[in-house]
């Protein structure tokens, strides 16, 4: 791995991400078509946190914070830091103290494929974290990584400057070259889903809404009273 810090890398519009995370990570990634996201082990470290922002990316080792220190110089307002190691870890790479001075810098919250520590301080400060897990565990700051070059998280590739987005469903990525995409099918659906709130309000059946019941006949599935079922199954 090579030790650099890439200082310009291209930004999606943190407006754009903004509008993202305000549709949420479940509408976002079926309006894609189920794609960028970062899987069910990445959970929010306070319930109701919520983020869209540009990614400033991070790899550090594993128990080794060094490499946030350097990353936070690169934030700008509007980002989210995304970390990486380059082995599996769950120390609690990240703190209050960190949240503190990313906060000063108009970052929108950090995705940590480690773990996270002073739960209680961020949910405090309204401070959005998404973490592998919840550890104590310190850290050292004595090994050189890398920040804004392309890392995987979750199976999925981030560049820096892709938009990440996180809720209580979890986080996914948005790659720059989609945002337009994503931002219109985004839209298309919450309409989509408004439409059919109202009318499961007003009774219909998901059955009638979304066409299932030719679907269902032709799975072979089979309506029968109760003594059909019973006589059927001596």
């Amino acid at each position: 791995m090579r030790t650099v810090v890439v200082t310009d890398p291209p930004r999606a519009d943190v407006g754009d991400a903004e509008v993202l995370g305000k549709h949420g990570v479940a509408t976002v990634h079926e309006a894609l078509g189920r794609v960028g996201y970062l899987g069910p082990e990445l959970r929010p470290a306070w319930p109701g946190a919520r983020t869209g922002g540009t990614a400033v990316t991070v790899v550090c080792w594993p128990g080794d914070n060094l490499m946030i220190h350097v990353a936070v110089e690169q934030c700008r307002p509007g980002d989210v830091l995304v970390v990486t190691t380059t082995s599996p870890s769950t120390d609690g790479l990240f703190g209050e103290l960190f949240a503190t001075a990313l906060a000063h810098r108009g970052v929108r919250g950090v995705v940590l494929g480690c773990g996270v520590r002073d739960v209680a301080e961020l949910r405090g400060m309204g401070f959005p974290v998404w973490s592998r897990a919840v550890s104590a565990q310190g850290s050292v700051k004595a090994t050189p990584g890398a920040v804004n070059v392309p890392v995987v998280l979750g199976g999925q590739v981030i560049q820096p400057g892709d938009v990440v987005l996180g809720d209580d469903d979890g986080a996914m990525v948005v790659p720059r070259a989609d945002v337009a995409r994503a931002l219109t099918a985004a839209a298309a659906r919450d309409e989509k889903e408004a439409a059919t709130r109202a009318a499961f309000r007003e009774g219909e059946l998901g059955l009638d809404r979304y066409g299932l019941r030719d679907r269902l006949a032709g799975l072979g599935l089979e309506y029968v009273t109760h003594d059909e079922y019973e006589r059927d199954d001596r």
